[in-house]
């Protein structure tokens, strides 16, 4: 499958659906928990790329960041233009070590989630424990550090009722800056 998008070189390979269907060992082996604040604030400002599902194919979409003033909140907004159904709203809010996440796309019942927020060698992780088609799970979000100041957003889980002992990718969204046109 080929990414059929005539921008920048992505960050996301080719064969990203097919190569990558299970992530790496789980992700909080020697990581160290941080502050909300710093991952608020490397998350303001507005990237492009792809994103796709497991077995879907890549479409483009930009991502706006917005970090309060206190840094204690974060929205993460996906757009594909217009289309409201694709379109969708991460809400990250600091609630004292924990982070909680609503999600809402317009269409179905918002989600909401608690995590742990991690970080190694540059890159986030956010972990929780939650349910993913009628089975308990842990959920992985996790932002890898990209150069230069790009990020590898993907979704990943685990379910608790299976041997497989690796995050399963669910989605993946690329976050390349958008560059200013002059």
């Amino acid at each position: 499958m080929s990414l059929k998008v005539k921008r920048r070189t992505p960050l996301l390979a080719p064969k990203w659906l097919c190569v990558i269907v299970l992530a790496s060992a789980m992700f909080p082996a020697a990581a160290a928990k941080v502050s909300f604040k710093t991952f608020c604030s490397d998350f303001v400002g507005q990237w492009q790329g792809n994103a796709a599902k497991v077995g879907e194919s890549p479409k483009w979409v930009t991502v706006t960041g917005g970090c309060s003033v206190d840094q204690r909140q974060l929205i993460l907004s996906v757009s594909v233009g217009t289309k409201a159904p694709y379109s969708e709203t991460w809400w990250f809010r600091a609630q004292g070590e924990q982070v909680h996440l609503t999600y809402f796309d317009g269409v179905s019942a918002d989600k909401q989630q608690m995590f742990s927020l991690y970080r190694k060698n540059g890159d986030y992780s956010l972990l929780g424990e939650g349910e993913i088609n009628a089975r308990q799970a842990l959920i992985q979000l996790l932002f890898e550090a990209k150069a230069p100041n790009a990020w590898l957003w993907t979704q990943n889980m685990q379910y608790l009722d299976d041997d497989i002992d690796r995050y399963q990718l669910f989605r993946g969204i690329e976050m390349t800056p958008v560059t200013p046109s002059h």
